[in-house]
Formats: C-alpha cells, structure tokens, sequence
C-alpha cells in the first residue's frame, strides 16, 4: 500500500488527511508540537464560499463548522488615531465571511480523524531523498521514516520545501504584536465600545491597530508597524515600547496595549515571492504558506484548506497515479495564489492613504 507523509497538523495539512480519510486513503500527520494543546491557535478567521468553504464541504464538515460560528462578528469598523468613527459596516446577518475561532476549526477537523492519525512531538530536522519519489524524513528525537509520498503543510521555515525550492522567506518590514484582554465589557468597557461588535481597524500611515471581539467578551489585538527586522532586538519592556509608537492616540484605543492580560507576542510578517512555483519532483509536493506564503490578508487559512482539499480530491481521483495528481493540485494551487497575490491588505492599512484607504477598500471604492 502506498504511504503518504504530511508534515504539520495545520488547518491545510488537516484537511488534506480528512478528504482522504473521507475517501478511504490511509494517511499520517506528524507535527512538531507536543499536544494540540501546546499553545493558542490564533484569533478569529473568516472562511470564504470560494475557497474555505469549498475544501470543508468535501470534507464533509460543513454543517459542523456552522456550529463554530460566532454570530453578529461580520461587522467592520474604521477608526483614526483620535478614535473617531469613520466607517461602521454592521453584520448584516447574511453570514457570507462567517467568523470562526480558529482553535476550534482546527479541533474540528482533528476530531474528524481516526485516532493515530496525528503524531505529536514530531518536529522534523532533516528530509532526505532516497529515490524513485521516495523520502526519508528525520525527526529531532532521533527517529525517521521512509514515505511513498511526502506532503509539506509544515508553514513558512517548511523543512520540506527546499527537496522542491530554494526560495526563502524575506522579511516584508512589518511587526505585529499580539495581545489579549479579557473580560472586557465589565473591565474595560471604552476599549470594548471601541471595537464593537466585530472587528476594528485603527489605523494611521505606518501603524495600525487591528482588533477582534472573540468570544467571552474577550478582545484580540494586533499592534501593526512598519519596522526593521532588528525592532524590539533589545526592548526590555515590549509594551512600553509599542505603547510609545501610540503615543497621542485615543486612550481607548491604547488600552488595548497597554493592559494586556497575556505577554505581548511579537511576529514578523516573511513572505516567499510572488509567483512562487517550482519544477515536478518525484513523490513531494507543498501546500499552504510553505508553498505560498503571502502577508496576511485573509485568504492564507482558506487557500490552505482548499489546497488540501483538491490534493486529497486529486489523489482519491487518481489512484495508482500520485504524479499526476501531485502535478494537478500544483497547477491548481499556483493559479489559486497567484490571482490574490495582488491582495496587499497592509498598503493599504498602513500606508500614506490611512486610514481612509481601508474605507474605500470596505465601501467599493478602492481603486
């Protein structure tokens, strides 16, 4: 029997084994974290009709995912730095970019899989090929295993990628700090008036705030700057000196820096270059941002769950022939993040434009 190897239990990795479970193809995940516990798993995600969807309903998890919904969290508002209210979109109850926490997407799918099939405390340190599209893949505890076929849903520092390519993510010059404040319609109800009902963008040329009402009256914040790599290299007290990038704003805008209840979490926004694609190797492929990394702008998780979905279509459509399969989810996959890899969401909330920019983005009138 043919042996297939994903690396990474992300949202794309997991659907790529859930379509072929649902087709009958035995496959095994190996993800580095201990647990699927072992940290957050990120904010709240919209899930497209063209793409997100699309890859739950061929798992067959479509209805379950409408559970995850969090009602009334399409709504969209733009601040300035002053907190004046430029744009106030409510959720018009049409549930077109129903918002879902993505731990629970991610639960949802884990649970959908036979017990076994995901292999925690896998953290992969070298791939190696062994010929004829077979793989060897080396894990840090001094384990191995040999694959008929090897899928790499393994992120951004992909071990994978480089048996197929030799790009490497660039820094973009942008650094977002995450934070948390919970209960925050009793303990901070300025900050929660602020953000509304769904999410806020507040945002100024160079630096923004990005803000989602999550569930428990909880309040998710990204601090988005325009910085060097090295920023933050030497900071002794992080939110200091974020808060001071936001001096003069609104105090209930900069609460939401300032009275974090979790440690501020600081990520660099890479991305792999537009256009990226490479050559068909025997036995290996990618999907998701180890394929094409790209900034965020809301369609990394979607295209990743529908990269999964079409490659675990395309192998059950074509048994005994993974290479023609592997080329038909690549040619796909190529076409599907080239046609939003004009989508910078960041020029538009950070830059000169700001923040009226991201208004005529949400009202249609962007150029």
């Amino acid at each position: 029997m043919t042996t297939i190897t994903v690396i990474g239990a992300g949202l794309g990795g997991l659907t790529l084994a859930r379509v072929l479970h649902v087709h009958g193809i035995p496959v095994t995940v190996y993800e580095a974290e201990l647990s699927p516990d072992a940290r957050p798993q990120g904010g709240l995600l919209d899930i497209h009709p063209r793409n997100g969807q699309p890859a739950l309903e061929a798992a067959g998890l479509l209805d379950k995912f409408r559970e995850l919904v969090l009602p009334g969290r399409e709504s969209y508002r733009v601040l300035d730095r002053t907190g004046t209210v430029l744009l106030e979109q409510p959720d018009d109850g049409t549930g077109q970019r129903p918002e879902v926490p993505r731990g629970a997407l991610r639960r949802l799918l884990l649970d959908s899989l036979p017990p076994g099939t995901v292999h925690w405390g896998h953290k992969v340190t070298a791939v190696r090929s062994l010929g004829d599209g077979r793989h060897e893949v080396g894990f840090a505890d001094g384990t191995s295993v040999t694959t008929d076929l090897l899928v790499g849903a393994d992120g951004a520092w992909s071990r994978v990628r480089p048996l197929l390519s030799g790009a490497v993510p660039e820094y973009t010059g942008i650094s977002v700090i995450e934070t948390f404040l919970h209960d925050a319609d009793v303990r901070h109800p300025a900050a929660a008036s602020a953000v509304g009902a769904g999410s806020l963008f507040a945002l100024a040329p160079g630096r923004g705030l990005l803000a989602h009402r999550e569930g428990g009256g909880t309040l998710h914040t990204y601090a988005q700057l325009l910085k060097p790599r090295d920023w933050l290299a030497d900071a002794t007290d992080v939110t200091a000196r974020v808060a001071e990038e936001y001096r003069g704003w609104a105090p209930e805008l900069t609460v939401l820096i300032t009275a974090g209840d979790t440690p501020p979490v600081l990520r660099r926004i890479f991305t792999l270059p537009a256009g990226h694609r490479w050559d068909r190797v025997p036995g290996v492929t990618l999907l998701g941002d180890a394929a094409h990394l790209a900034p965020p702008n809301g369609e990394g998780a979607n295209l990743a769950m529908l990269d999964g979905a079409e490659l675990g279509r395309a192998l059950a459509a074509h048994p005994g022939d993974a290479e023609a399969a592997f080329a038909e989810h690549e040619n796909g996959m190529f076409a599907r993040a080239s046609a939003v890899a004009d989508d910078d969401t960041y020029a538009i909330m950070l830059g000169d434009g700001a923040p009226h920019s991201m208004v005529a983005l949400l009202t249609g009138q962007a150029s």
